[in-house]
């Protein structure tokens, strides 16, 4: 399982990009949080911008996709890994209909 390597220049209108590539989802919403942004689709809170990368929040059905990805998990500083949330593979990133569904899960 590879972790993350912490990008030292995020691009300051990523969390804006992932929110127009989410639109499709219902009720989405956007706020900042700690230094992230967190993702909503109505009042569930479903995954984070931190650092330039997008994470999911992960259930038994779908971490095995993940995991078959070898997605770093959440890790906000060297001593902390919330691994119920997933970097979002590049692959699904780059295809709108397949973020949304990963979004959906």
């Amino acid at each position: 399982m590879k972790t993350p390597s912490p990008r030292s220049r995020p691009d300051p209108e990523f969390p804006a990009w992932v929110c127009e590539q989410l639109a499709d989802l219902p009720a989405l919403k956007s706020r900042p949080m700690f230094g992230a942004h967190g993702l909503y689709s109505g009042d569930t809170f479903f995954g984070l911008v931190w650092h330039g990368t997008l994470y999911f929040r992960t259930s038994p059905a779908t971490v095995a996709d993940y995991d078959t990805a070898d997605a770093g998990w959440f890790q906000p500083n060297p001593q902390q890994a919330l691994q119920t949330y997933r970097e979002v593979p590049a692959a699904v990133l780059d295809r709108r209909p397949t973020l949304v569904a990963w979004g959906q899960t």
